[in-house]
């Protein structure tokens, strides 16, 4: 699937919602641009697990969750979670 994922594709939940876009894929995280991030955490990036992806549909990733859900799984860098 890495090979797949390419910069600026659009991140979606399986609901169809936005929930980043692709800056380059780190090893097996893909890693969101920083204006995707907000509030406290405006200004970083955050990583998601390639094992959330369910599918690559024309320019869009799909998550394999809803993006309300999707936006909980986000890492820091550390591989530590997000703490919303």
């Amino acid at each position: 699937m890495n090979d797949k994922v390419k910069k600026d594709m659009e991140i979606i939940g399986a609901d169809g919602v936005h929930v980043g876009t692709v800056d380059s894929v780190a090893g097996q995280r893909i890693k969101l641009k920083k204006s995707d991030s907000f509030g406290r955490h405006e200004g970083h990036a955050h990583y998601i697990e390639m094992g959330f992806v369910a599918g690559v549909e024309g320019n869009k990733v799909r998550l394999s969750a809803n993006a309300d859900i999707a936006v909980t799984l986000e890492e820091e860098s550390s591989g530590r979670p997000v703490k919303l």
